[in-house]
């Protein structure tokens, strides 16, 4: 077990990468013969650090699901085989490539770097070892994320399928089981990328401008667990009643798989291991009320998180389920300043928000980071620069990214990844295909799940300048009715119907801002893109662009003080928010706050500071 440990203001936070644990299981090992060769990275123009010391027996370890977290489980990352073929071909007989999951298989890390059409089907393959338990416990099989469509055989039988390319999803798998320890996986991916309707982001076929390369298949860790026969399935943890120094409370629900009736019992911690301050007990499938006394504040600031225990015990009798996570106590809403123009809120008081886009692209991974480190890497440097937020743009992270955003206080604009067809700013809404909508709205509804707990995450953007964009009402009451714990852009950029939270509008180089109103915020979703190419830090040698591109990090710098410049006024009278673009330069945009190698931070953190201070203070904080 290893730890990156950072400190922050409300004191030592550890951030643990757990690794591998197998309690009840043997070893998995890798299928792949002898006669295969070696792994090591495809060739390519750019590595970061990270990527440079990542191996077949080191690719992410860390355990994958930090918010509800057992002790026996095992890491199935590593070599797996491949075979790629037509897409109505029946599974192979043979698998004649090796491939280091999760990385995508267009990736340098994969081993692979590959193109992938849509008349194409990857077909993976994993030969492991393990005992079938026994006293009725069961085997999960979870995927992180896997782009776009799966099927998933084990011994042959089939265990089930998936739609989706950003959300975890798991399987039973053990009635396919073998008595014997020797086991198989087989997993099948479909992926039309640009071709078809599903989120996919700014994947692309044939990369170009903002467009980038496409990421097929398994793209974060898979994972192998045991339960008991009945077994937590899902928490849902709702901010209730939030008081600084006074008594709070969080509703936790417990769902459960397997059966239903049982007991749950709730405790509460100030740190890990240590003194129990608040016990919860009643019925599993009922929001329970959890009582904390003197309740601390999540913020940027102080990013403070409770730690919870949640153990079930079947109504039947038999053995508990004992799950580890955590809580924030946070509200978010729209709050009135001095002069009664609205703001975003944290907690009831004024905060404006700023900070970078962020694509979460990496030259030698694309969608997944090479490692747990390289992350929290990207993390700090936001925090070093003394911003406060993040929008991550039309791309969903695995979860322990915002676990690190938990921990280290940043708040989270989370996109929908985009799909189906484009409009332009003076266009009327889309008209999806039944199919088309039905799946959308199934995959946000799975993001909304999949993130709900986080107390970063503040604020959905369902759509980004027209991309996909249809039903933008509907779309923003659904959301607003199914998470009402935050806030809601209807329609970052163009594209704008007069819903949601915020009126949000794109300017570059800007900045700019919308006209203030009575019941919506004014915010500059994004703005800036100033651009340094480095040279040894490049993706293309030619082919680089930015909004505005300069020779000199001198001359970046200072067209970024004449933004700030012009932006500071702006926020005095009203504005309620601004993003930068963006944090890393990503394929041909230049226009990072890093290269996109991650090697080279383009400007002066104590300079960046200083204006984030200064947007702060004009707010009144």
């Amino acid at each position: 077990m290893s730890a990156n440990v950072f400190w922050g203001r409300a004191g030592w936070q550890a951030v643990r990468c757990f690794c591998v644990v197998g309690l009840l299981f043997a070893a998995a090992t890798a299928s792949a013969g002898e006669d295969k060769p070696a792994w090591k990275p495809a060739p390519g123009p750019l590595m970061t650090p990270w990527g440079e010391k990542v191996t077949p027996q080191n690719a992410w370890r860390c355990y994958p699901r930090p918010q509800m977290k057992r002790a026996d489980w095992v890491n199935l990352n590593g070599l797996w085989e491949l075979a790629i073929t037509p897409r109505e071909a029946e599974q192979p007989q043979q698998f004649p490539e090796r491939i280091l999951v999760p990385f995508p298989v267009q990736s340098r890390l994969s081993g692979v770097k590959r193109e992938v059409s849509p008349e194409q089907a990857v077909w993976y393959r994993r030969r492991f070892r393990l005992s079938k338990p026994g006293r009725g416990r069961r085997v999960l099989l979870h995927f992180g994320a896997v782009d776009w469509e799966t099927q998933v055989w084990v011994n042959g039988h089939r265990v089930g399928s998936h739609r989706g390319g950003y959300d975890p999803f798991w399987f039973d798998v053990t009635e396919a089981l073998r008595p014997g320890p020797e086991q198989e996986i087989v997993v099948r991916v479909w992926d039309p990328t640009d071709q078809g309707y599903q989120p996919r982001g700014k994947q692309v076929l044939k990369p170009q401008g903002i467009w980038y390369t496409a990421v097929t298949g398994i793209w974060q860790t898979v994972w192998l667990e045991t339960v008991p026969r009945q077994f937590i399935r899902r928490l849902k943890i709702v901010p209730r009643k939030v008081q600084a120094g006074a008594e709070s409370q969080v509703d936790v629900l417990v769902q459960v798989a397997g059966g239903t009736g049982g007991k749950v019992k709730i405790l509460v911690r100030k740190r890990p291991g240590g003194e129990v301050i608040s016990t919860s007990t009643g019925p599993a499938g009922v929001a329970l009320p959890v009582v904390v006394p003197q309740g601390r504040l999540w913020s940027p600031e102080n990013p403070f998180l409770y730690q919870m225990e949640v153990i079930y015990t079947p109504a039947q009798g038999g053995e508990r389920d004992r799950v580890q996570s955590y809580f924030a106590l946070r509200t978010v809403q729209l709050v009135k300043d001095a002069q009664g123009r609205l703001r975003l809120g944290l907690n009831g008081r004024v905060l404006f928000q700023y900070g970078p886009l962020d694509q979460g692209w990496w030259p030698d991974g694309l969608y997944t980071p090479p490692s747990d480190q390289a992350m929290l890497h990207d993390l700090q440097t936001v925090k070093r620069l003394g911003m406060n937020m993040i929008r991550k743009h039309v791309k969903v992270e695995p979860d322990r990214w915002y676990y690190h955003c938990d921990h280290l206080g940043i708040l989270v604009w989370q996109d929908m990844p985009n799909g189906d067809r484009h409009i332009g700013p003076k266009d009327a809404d889309l008209k999806r295909s039944p199919e088309s909508a039905e799946n959308y709205r199934r995959e946000l509804r799975a993001m909304v799940d999949y993130l709900h707990n986080h107390p970063s995450v503040v604020l959905w953007v369902p759509f980004n300048e027209g991309w996909g964009q249809f039903d933008t009402a509907g779309v923003t009451r659904w959301l607003k009715q199914y998470d009402p714990t935050r806030l809601v852009i209807s329609a970052s950029g163009w594209t704008d119907r007069g819903t949601g939270d915020a009126h949000d509008i794109h300017r570059y180089p800007g900045p700019a801002m919308p006209p203030l109103e009575p019941r919506r915020a004014a915010v500059l979703g994004e703005f800036g893109g100033l651009g340094l190419p480095l040279p040894g830090h490049l993706w293309w040698n030619k082919r680089n662009w930015g909004y505005r591109t300069y020779r000199t990090r001198e001359e970046l710098q200072n067209n970024y003080v004449k933004l700030m410049r012009q932006l500071v006024p702006l926020v005095e009278k009203g504005l309620a928010a601004a993003v930068y673009t963006q944090l890393t330069d990503v394929e041909g945009e230049v226009n990072g706050l890093m290269t996109y190698d991650r090697r080279v931070l383009k400007f002066d953190p104590k300079l960046l500071r200083h204006w984030s201070a200064k947007l702060y203070r004009a707010a009144g904080r």
